[in-house]
């Protein structure tokens, strides 16, 4: 029996981006809650500030990058590195029930929240039952 190969079709393969600089790129774990009035993502981007990151909406791609380079203090010297400097990059596809005019973004502690409040029309309504 003659063991079968598995091959990748040439289409299939995806091209490939040029980036102006030659680092590593991280995609950032993220969590996603969603409320009856928002949708928040938060991501862990450690070594990022508000200077640092960008988020982008073009039409309905949510994109979230930022950059950070490890910095040695003054007065010190380098021995044992595990953290790398490098970009994070992650794109998410908004829905037409997010409100794109209401989109807030803040940063902490290297950590990104990015609130995506839910459009008035699909928000959640109590109906007011009268008596007759």
């Amino acid at each position: 029996m003659v063991p079968k190969t598995v091959t990748k079709p040439a289409a299939a393969v995806p091209a490939k981006v040029e980036r102006p600089r030659e680092t590593p790129v991280f995609v950032p774990p993220v969590d996603i809650k969603e409320t009856a009035v928002d949708v928040t993502v938060i991501a862990d981007m450690p070594g990022i500030d508000e200077k640092s990151v960008h988020i982008d909406l073009d039409k309905n791609i949510l994109t979230i990058r930022g950059t950070f380079a490890v910095e040695t203090p003054a007065g010190c010297t380098l021995i044992h590195q595990e953290y790398q400097s490098g970009d994070y990059e992650r794109a998410f596809t908004l829905g037409e029930q997010i409100d794109r005019a209401g989109i807030q973004a803040t940063v902490r502690n290297g950590v990104l929240r990015v609130v995506l409040p839910k459009a008035k029309e699909v928000q959640p309504k109590r109906i007011v039952v009268k008596a007759e």
